[in-house]
């Protein structure tokens, strides 16, 4: 679930006043050490389709889902190959990942994945994601998006820091992990997280407690997906599970069963403990 801010008239003047305070008081540290690759992530598929402007539903008649096809519905795990559209975010959406935090601390946590929803259509999403955010407050995004047919939308590279999660900690084997890479903000898992979203179905636009759930070819997609990683199944999550906000429940409705059946359907994988 995306979660934005914005800010009218005098409230949102002072707002303002107030973050530009506390950067002036906590200015972006010196001690950070940015990440030029990583490995053990999904990367950005050679082969998929570049798209720099949202692509057109597959049911014109439908605005806010993308139609399930047959096609991809009927291919399962381990042969499964999704349909893949590169369509980067705006660069002022996502940043670096770093090597060490914002008190030159060594970040040493390994990698985890964070489960979303759209909440909103695919395409809303796509859109949001390319549209410039200069205010700090209004930056989303996540890694890649899952439509309801199944295809795969890149939208930030695996070595760049999406910013799907704000305020939130992830509580692992290891015990509570969170970075800092900006006092003036909260610690975050977004500096070893990588952020995949499923888009929702259209009785899920509101914030009910569940909806109708995701279609097989999202399930086959996600596992798929996080199958090209070595991210172990203890480190696969969701922004439910991290938020330290209490305000998010995605992704609602998700068959877990269902989702790691798939996953472990892949040779070599085996939750890669």
């Amino acid at each position: 679930m995306l979660s934005r801010s914005t800010k009218f008239g005098w409230q949102g003047l002072g707002v303002l006043l107030v973050g530009l305070t506390l950067l002036l008081v906590f200015p972006r540290s010196p001690h950070l050490q940015a990440v030029e690759t990583v490995t053990g992530l999904p990367t950005l598929a050679e082969s998929a389709v570049v798209a720099m402007v949202p692509t057109t539903l597959s049911n014109p008649n439908s605005p806010l889902d993308f139609t399930p096809t047959e096609t991809f519905v009927a291919q399962t795990a381990p042969n499964y190959q999704p349909r893949q559209i590169m369509q980067l975010a705006d660069p002022s959406n996502y940043g670096d990942r770093y090597s060490t935090d914002a008190y030159g601390q060594p970040t040493v946590n390994p990698f985890i994945a964070v489960m979303h929803e759209t909440v909103g259509s695919a395409q809303s999403a796509l859109n949001l994601f390319q549209t410039y955010h200069p205010n700090d407050n209004d930056q989303v995004s996540y890694h890649t998006l899952i439509g309801r047919d199944g295809t795969i939308y890149y939208i930030v590279p695996p070595e760049k820091r999406a910013y799907g999660a704000g305020n939130s900690v992830f509580n692992g084997p290891n015990g509570p992990e969170t970075v800092t890479t900006n006092p003036a903000f909260p610690s975050s898992v977004n500096n070893f997280a990588y952020h995949v979203s499923l888009e929702t179905p259209g009785d899920g636009r509101g914030n009910g407690p569940s909806h109708s759930g995701y279609t097989q070819a999202q399930y086959e997609s996600l596992a798929w997906l996080l199958a090209q990683s070595s991210i172990p199944d203890s480190r696969i999550t969701t922004h439910k599970a991290v938020d330290r906000s209490g305000s998010r429940q995605d992704p609602r409705s998700f068959d877990y069963n269902r989702f790691f059946t798939l996953l472990r359907r892949y040779p070599n994988r085996a939750g890669l403990s």
